[in-house]
């Protein structure tokens, strides 16, 4: 009966897993990403950057400083790293689950028996009775659940794979923080630059209606071509509120990126600033890369590799569980005997759980397991397509920006040129001011519309190196 014992305790100290091996899904990337060609060279040349910190690349100190203040004060990040903090804790409350627990418990009571209760009076004539009775009560127990079919490993390997989803989540957190505070900072300063285009498109429309009010006055002018003017000038001016609400829209938002209350910041950012200029982007390794580096892909997987744990810890509740306790303490009347002989007290058991009856609902449990793991998969996968696509159109969006920018810069010297033929025209008595207002008024709508893709082309250099996963050091074995 003996070796039969010790027999069994080894059987189950060996241990057996069950469910489903993981193994992470294989993705087929293309070679390149089709708008690759984008990553040939930058504005000015540029050299490649470091994908890691390539804020610093756009050559904006405060640029730089804004995103590393955001990467320190924003308050998503913060909740982000709760959310790890709280994932680490139920890695730890898993691994506790596979080991033995013990408690210590004591009691100390003193009673004084009622004569005139149904017990009081039967003890009472009882020889030696005694109204007063003190009990102590101290023991050590222990207790494990010992994982023989691997359920609370199973459990334990799920909890491991959810603390690694959320630090690839807050890391992803982080990335679009850095990002979002870039492209907000860069809005603001396309729409300041707009702003000084409109004031002074603003400023020489008025020069317009004024010129056209004189010769309306002076019969060379009809009433209509007045009306048109002024019309004009009404549509001219209404921009500059309209853009720089956007632009104190714009600030609010970076100041809340950054963890502070609206406005903290327009001190800053009060005197116009050139737009950055996008530094070159590199290859990064291609789709291939992308997809072990970005942390939204990596936190997927993780996902996916904890539901697929879970179907293990559910298939597990087919199989009994078994479990040793043990007691050892003491028990006695008076303190005085506490740790005497007699009052010394033990007990052991062996227990066994088993759901036999109950398969059905085991059955259900698996079931929803391996529906989440299905669902995990489609996410996962999905993820993939999507950062694919992201990549895709901020390259395109790079590239066809900037080649709009390439053709407005154009547009815009064409402009200039007549503006200045215009004016000496206008000097020698060949054109008159009409023709000179008009020409200023075209190349400011030529300049406004550079800006915007100038401002669009460092936007969507933001982007892509956002799709990228640029801003971490990859690595999922770092946290």
């Amino acid at each position: 009966m003996r070796k039969s014992f010790l027999y069994l305790i080894a059987a189950l100290l060996s241990g057996c897993a069950v469910g489903p091996a993981y193994v992470a899904p294989a993705i087929e990337a293309p070679p390149a990403f089709l708008g690759s060609a984008a990553l040939e060279g930058g504005a000015g040349g540029a050299v490649h950057v470091d994908l890691v910190n390539w804020w610093r690349s756009f050559d904006d100190p405060l640029l730089a400083r804004l995103v590393e203040r955001a990467l320190v004060q924003n308050l998503d990040l913060q909740q982000a790293g709760a959310r790890v903090s709280q994932a680490r804790a139920g890695l730890r409350g898993a691994n506790a689950a596979l080991l033995p627990s013990g408690q210590i418990s004591g009691s100390a009571a003193e009673t004084y028996q009622s004569l005139e209760s149904p017990q009081g009076r039967i003890a009472s004539a009882l020889p030696g009775f005694e109204r007063e009775a003190q009990a102590y009560d101290l023991g050590v127990g222990t207790s494990w659940e010992i994982d023989l079919f691997g359920g609370k490993d199973a459990a334990r390997d799920a909890a491991r794979a959810d603390w690694q989803a959320s630090a690839a989540a807050a890391v992803a957190a982080r990335l679009s923080v850095a990002a979002q505070t870039a492209d907000t900072y860069i809005a603001i300063r396309g729409l300041q630059a707009r702003i000084e285009v409109a004031r002074e498109r603003q400023a020489v429309q008025k020069q317009l209606v004024d010129l056209v009010d004189l010769q309306f006055r002076k019969g060379v002018a009809a009433q209509y071509q007045l009306r048109q003017a002024e019309g004009a000038l009404a549509q001219v001016a209404a921009t500059v509120p309209e853009l720089e609400e956007q632009r104190d829209k714009a600030m609010n938002a970076l100041d809340i990126l950054l963890g502070l209350q609206p406005g903290a910041t327009r001190g800053e950012l009060a005197v116009a600033a050139p737009i950055p200029s996008p530094p070159a982007l590199s290859s990064a390794g291609g789709p291939a890369a992308m997809i072990r580096r970005r942390p939204d892909i990596i936190a997927a997987e993780r996902t996916l590799a904890a539901a697929n744990a879970r179907i293990g810890a559910a298939m597990a509740e087919y199989y009994p569980k078994f479990s040793l306790s043990g007691l050892l303490g003491t028990a006695t009347m008076g303190v005085g005997g506490m740790f005497g002989g007699d009052s010394v007290q033990a007990s052991g058991v062996l227990g066994l759980r088993w759901r036999l009856f109950d398969f059905g609902r085991v059955d259900a449990e698996i079931s929803a397991a391996e529906g989440r793991n299905a669902e995990a998969l489609a996410v996962y996968r999905l993820t993939v397509l999507r950062a694919s696509e992201d990549v895709e159109n901020g390259l395109s969006s790079l590239i066809k920006q900037r080649s709009r920018g390439d053709l407005l810069a154009a547009a815009e010297k064409a402009q200039a040129a007549a503006r200045q033929s215009s004016f000496a025209g206008y000097k020698g008595g060949v054109s008159n001011l009409l023709d000179v207002l008009d020409a200023d008024r075209r190349l400011l709508e030529v300049r406004d519309a550079r800006i915007q893709a100038r401002a669009s082309t460092a936007r969507a250099a933001v982007a892509s190196f956002r799709a990228l996963g640029g801003g971490w050091e990859a690595g999922i074995s770092s946290y």
